[in-house]
């Protein structure tokens, strides 16, 4: 379970809470059945009429993949194995690496050095790898932009159960109490709407997104790793080259590795 994400939202609800309070407005007003009607079941009617049935209902999994802490795989780990292995193949040619493809824990590097190992051409091997790179980005992109619908609706339909709530306290016009008492329920649901677009639907749209990236830049540091190794080329170059995909603290990393490795050589 990723607690970071629970924390921020329930740090999100507190700060509703904690404001209304400092403002001297009444929580219990936040009680409203009719407002959170409008607001989750007709973002939910919103969802279902923009995508197909097939997606809408992988949201549940969706959801659970938001909330769901996934280790991703260190790149520099993947680095210093892909060096290793070409290590390897340089010294015992590329179908030694047959027997340490099954204790490789990464599907896709597995899968790509099945295929170096197949003995197929460089361009076959990136085409295979690169489509399967192509197919989980767009089934990804998929699943953000049904949170991302989500949380624009949501906005829009807090101002649609505001005019609801508003349209029912005109039937109060005689009785002041009941009247301010119906308006400011009738802005709880644009307070609804608000939060779960900008700090629900939104949010978790954009962490999907962004573990897409994490997980791409990965496949595609093991894609030239694989091609690289198949071409033989010098394991210091394909680390070189690899690591030149890398963000400066993980470059820097990998330079301190390397000084310790050194530094225990003498």
């Amino acid at each position: 379970m990723d607690i970071f994400l629970i924390i921020g939202l329930v740090l999100g609800c507190l700060t509703v809470i904690v404001g209304m309070i400092v403002k001297g407005a009444n929580i219990a007003v936040l009680l409203n059945p009719a407002a959170a009607i409008i607001i989750i079941i007709g973002t939910i009617a919103a969802v279902m009429n923009s995508y197909p049935r097939s997606e809408f209902l992988n949201v549940p999994r969706v959801l659970g993949a938001a909330f769901r802490e996934k280790q991703q795989q260190d790149p520099v780990k993947l680095i210093e194995m892909i060096t290793e292995l070409a290590q390897s193949a340089r010294r015992d040619g590329l179908l030694s690496l047959e027997q340490t493809i099954e204790s490789i824990e990464d599907r896709f590097l597995q899968k790509g050095l099945t295929l170096v190992v197949d003995g197929l051409e460089q361009d076959y091997i990136r085409e295979i790898m690169e489509t399967e790179i192509d197919n989980m980005e767009e089934r990804h992109k998929a699943n953000a932009a049904i949170f991302s619908t989500a949380g624009g609706t949501a906005p829009t339909l807090g101002v649609l159960g505001a005019v609801v709530g508003l349209i029912g306290a005109m039937g109060f016009l005689d009785d002041t109490e009941k009247l301010a008492h119906m308006i400011a329920a009738a802005f709880v649901a644009t307070l609804f709407g608000i939060f779960l677009g900008y700090v629900v639907c939104h949010p978790i749209a954009t962490r999907l997104k962004r573990k897409s990236q994490i997980e791409t830049r990965n496949m595609y540091l093991i894609l030239e790793g694989v091609i690289a190794l198949q071409a033989g080329e010098n394991p210091s170059s394909i680390k070189m080259r690899l690591t030149g995909m890398l963000d400066p603290k993980s470059r820097k990393k990998i330079e301190d590795n390397e000084k310790a490795k050194q530094g225990s050589a003498e």
